[in-house]
């Protein structure tokens, strides 16, 4: 593996692909680091990507690949970033597995999101399949369903008022916490029902929601489950490089990816923006455009050559 890089982009998902691919049309020599972690592994389907919905996540990322193939300056690999720090005109990153540290002129970082799952019996089995965390991308699939949205206090109920477009049979389950009144009665008033009891399973048949189970016992059926759940970086790269986050815990970014940070890009669900995989992809190629731009102000400037001086 060679060792000096115009660009060095971490995550394999629809951003970094995104990102490698114009940054490999713009001829730059770019190292693409794919954890193998994905948001979305455990989905049947992504939906919303344009000439792509309904395709399996690993099938789009497969084709991805084979298109960065006919790129002769994007290399791809499968390992981990281990570490990433500031260094003279760019960056070095050390990748597992390597014990020499690589050079980048630049650093996008595209490494997503984690969402941290309640302690649910039952939730590993369905995730993915008829429990999600994103309306838009699974809702319509599950339109006019049985529906029921599983989220503490306002993320709760800003959730249950999303999915409300998709289901009018719909029930907001607080896993034991309460909501304030005003919230009560909006829910009430769009026929949003509400259980705040403790949940303490929930129940299945061949790999399909059947019913949420509360701590008295009753059952609730249903045949989808949309959580409102925290999320958090999937890597502490962006922070240990100097980065600020904004207060939903983001890393603050420009519209073009741009950070604080000389040189360092951020896209997909690690920025501040539409968690998306479409928005995702088009946010990888914005910040290879941004990226590329500085990369040709500099690579111009030092091919500059001083005129001759004209003859009296």
């Amino acid at each position: 593996m060679q060792h000096e890089w115009d660009a060095i982009v971490v995550g394999g998902g629809p951003a970094g692909l995104s990102a490698a691919l114009l940054l490999g049309r713009a001829r730059r020599r770019v190292l693409l680091c794919d954890s193998g972690e994905h948001r979305n592994d455990r989905a049947v389907a992504m939906h919303g990507f344009l000439t792509r919905d309904g395709i399996p996540p690993g099938e789009l990322r497969r084709l991805a690949r084979e298109e960065l193939r006919a790129y002769p300056g994007v290399q791809v690999a499968d390992r981990r970033v281990l570490e990433a720090a500031c260094a003279e005109a760019g960056f070095t990153v050390r990748l597992e597995g390597e014990e020499a540290p690589l050079h980048s002129r630049r650093l996008l970082l595209a490494t997503g999101m984690v969402d941290e799952l309640p302690d649910l019996p039952g939730l590993d089995v369905l995730w993915g399949r008829t429990v999600w965390h994103c309306p838009y991308c699974d809702g319509y699939e599950r339109r006019d369903q049985p529906l029921a949205v599983y989220g503490e206090g306002r993320l709760g109920v800003k959730m249950a008022l999303e999915v409300r477009s998709w289901s009018h049979d719909l029930v907001l389950c607080t896993g034991g916490s309460r909501i304030e009144a005003k919230d009560r009665r909006r829910l009430a008033e769009l026929g949003i029902g509400l259980r705040e009891e403790r949940v303490v399973a929930l129940e299945q048949e061949a790999g399909e929601l059947r019913a949420l189970r509360f701590a008295d016992g009753s059952l609730l059926p249903r045949r989808g489950l949309f959580l409102a759940a925290p999320q958090r970086q999937r890597c502490e790269l962006a922070e240990r490089l100097g980065c600020q986050r904004t207060r939903k815990g983001m890393i603050r970014a420009g519209h073009d990816g741009s950070t604080e940070v000389p040189g360092l890009y951020v896209a997909g669900d690690a920025s501040p923006h539409v968690q998306l995989a479409i928005v995702a992809a088009a946010q990888g190629s914005m910040a290879a455009f941004a990226l590329n731009a500085e990369l040709l102000r500099e690579d111009l400037h030092a091919e500059r050559r001083p005129l001759a001086a004209a003859p009296d």
